[in-house]
């Protein structure tokens, strides 16, 4: 990669929550808060949807989607949730956001690819199901997680993941809160590939959570769908999303069943446990 790929959208600093860096018709799009471990923000979500429409304007045809640190993103920010519940403020806005983005994803004719490692969650996970390709580093750890927090997802996790992982898989994961190792989805189709760690001589082999070579392998499928006529793959992925209606509508439902449950149930007391564990 060189300077001319650089996109200038980025800024490779510690205070940009997303760092794009550019290789020709394709975008690395990096989370860039890992010492929350990519948590979603508004400011994190505000940028994923402008540099959406500025990449579709210059005609990017591939983006990836990665994390810096030790995971790739492991859902919206519990402590925003946390403010948003004692300020008695709903977080539906934020919610809604993450939605769209997603939505705009999958109708985009640009292709996405999720390059997960280390953990996808809850909101990391739901990104992750709004894309058209998922690759995982060995041994990611992948799940709805929701339940574990006395939360209901809001990002569409609810919409996806049946036709995404199946009904048992589903199921699981929704219910349980667990998570799993991305090789126990390799089976479902979803996960499209788990990407071994380098094998090179010349270099030391990154840890398996490491993000190196799951976007390495990105780049790699993405040069294979780079390479097919645009016009046939967007109208052919325009069918394989369907109707932006009915996902919306549906996206909808589960916003308001997020806003039932945080109305009726004691959310902030638990995201005051949860914090108070980690302490």
């Amino acid at each position: 990669m060189n300077d001319e790929d650089q996109s200038t959208a980025a800024r490779d600093s510690d205070g940009e929550v997303l760092l794009v860096e550019g290789n020709g018709d394709t975008e690395v799009w990096r989370f860039n808060r890992p010492t929350a471990r990519n948590a979603l923000t508004p400011d994190l979500v505000a940028r994923l949807r402008a540099e959406l429409e500025r990449a579709q304007a210059a005609g990017i045809r591939s983006v990836i989607l990665a994390g810096n640190g030790q995971s790739f993103c492991t859902g919206a920010d519990l402590k925003y949730l946390l403010d948003c519940a004692e300020s008695g403020a709903s977080p539906r806005p934020f919610l809604q956001s993450i939605c769209d983005f997603t939505v705009e994803m999958e109708h985009s004719p640009i292709v996405f690819f999720a390059a997960v490692h280390g953990h996808a969650v809850a909101g990391g996970f739901e990104l992750a199901l709004a894309a058209d390709v998922v690759i995982a580093a060995q041994g990611t750890l992948i799940g709805d997680g929701h339940v574990k927090n006395n939360l209901v997802p809001g990002g569409g996790s609810s919409v996806r993941i049946v036709g995404k992982l199946g009904a048992g898989h589903a199921r699981w994961l929704a219910l349980s809160g667990q998570l799993v190792d991305a090789a126990e989805l390799r089976s479902t189709g979803w996960v499209h590939e788990i990407a071994a760690a380098h094998e090179d001589g010349d270099r030391s082999d990154p840890p398996v959570d490491s993000p190196t070579a799951v976007v390495d392998r990105a780049l790699e499928f993405a040069e294979v769908v780079n390479a097919v006529s645009l016009d046939a793959r967007t109208r052919f992925k325009a069918r394989l999303v369907g109707d932006r209606a009915a996902t919306e509508a549906a996206l909808s439902a589960e916003l308001d069943m997020f806003d039932e449950h945080w109305r009726s149930s004691d959310v902030v007391a638990d995201l005051r446990a949860f914090f108070n564990s980690r302490k």
